[in-house]
């Protein structure tokens, strides 16, 4: 698991909370019948919600999947070997 990508993609899903919830509860708790132009703003607002939910998610699963990735600078990477003796 990479930490960090998935600190990362928590921080993205609080930032789609804090932006986009309030905008799809409030129209729904509307007592009066909507008009086609709210619910065509509600509409563009759920797709734009659903669109980046699932880029989160996608992240999430990747970051789940993932190594976490060396701070840089911190020994040599994977693959990399010692040149054999006498081929300095």
């Amino acid at each position: 698991m990479d930490p960090k990508r998935l600190k990362n993609a928590f921080k993205r899903l609080e930032s789609l909370d804090d932006r986009m919830t309030y905008k799809l509860r409030r129209g729904s708790s509307s007592l009066s019948p909507s008009t086609v132009e709210q619910l065509e703003k509600r509409h563009r607002d759920l797709a734009e919600y659903t669109v980046e939910l699932k880029d989160i998610l996608r992240e999430t699963i990747v970051a789940i999947g993932s190594r976490p990735k060396p701070p840089l600078g911190e020994g040599p990477s994977r693959g990399a070997s010692k040149p054999a003796p006498g081929r300095e």
